[in-house]
């Protein structure tokens, strides 16, 4: 999953939020240098993401952009699920995006002297642009797709993966949502799960 799913499904505790944003930077013994509720939410990342990877819906949206897209399918269907669930904020939550967003976005900074350096870097931007606002518009959806497609060792293909949700957005956002209720379910049980064996230490 990208950003803003991951944002939302740290279910309000901060200290996840900020282990389920720098979890992709964190690189084996590297957990080790983490408060407790930080390594949860950096497990939790990792869960979320096995989930969505094996889930046989995603796999099958997955397998429609594959041909075109190779293994970049998945970064791709990560940023479209993104686009839904901005799109469709208010079936998710009472909060209006935008504060959301912003309480996110204050909650980082606030723990920055946890950012790995590469993070670091990348928030910058992320915060600069309000990535996670712009995950909800097609415009967003492409210039994120298009800055990813830039940073990629090859030719990706990303800057027009974009197309694809437009030609196919009804069935993508049925996947969608069957998908991300059973995330969530999943990922509220997991986290449980993680700080029970957290406390067991």
């Amino acid at each position: 999953m990208n950003y803003l799913a991951h944002a939302y499904l740290s279910f309000g505790q901060e200290e996840v939020l900020v282990g389920n944003f720098i979890a992709d930077f964190v690189k084996g013994k590297m957990l080790l240098n983490y408060p407790r509720a930080i390594t949860e939410g950096i497990l939790l990342h990792r869960e979320i993401d096995r989930f969505t990877d094996t889930y046989p819906l995603v796999r099958a949206g997955q397998s429609y952009l594959r041909p075109n897209f190779g293994h970049y399918s998945t970064v791709i269907t990560d940023i479209f699920f993104d686009y839904f669930l901005g799109k469709n904020w208010d079936k998710f939550s009472d909060q209006p995006l935008e504060d959301f967003i912003e309480s996110t976005f204050l909650i980082l900074e606030k723990n920055s002297k946890y950012f790995p350096e590469s993070f670091a870097k990348m928030f910058y931007w992320m915060r600069k642009d309000n990535w996670l606002l712009q995950y909800g518009t097609l415009e967003g959806i492409q210039m994120s797709l298009t800055g990813l497609s830039k940073r990629t060792r090859f030719d990706s293909k990303m800057e027009v993966a974009h197309l694809a949700l437009i030609e196919r957005e009804a069935e993508f956002e049925v996947i969608f949502f069957a998908f991300f209720k059973d995330l969530e379910t999943f990922a509220k049980v997991k986290l449980t799960e993680i700080k029970a064996q957290h406390n067991g230490h």
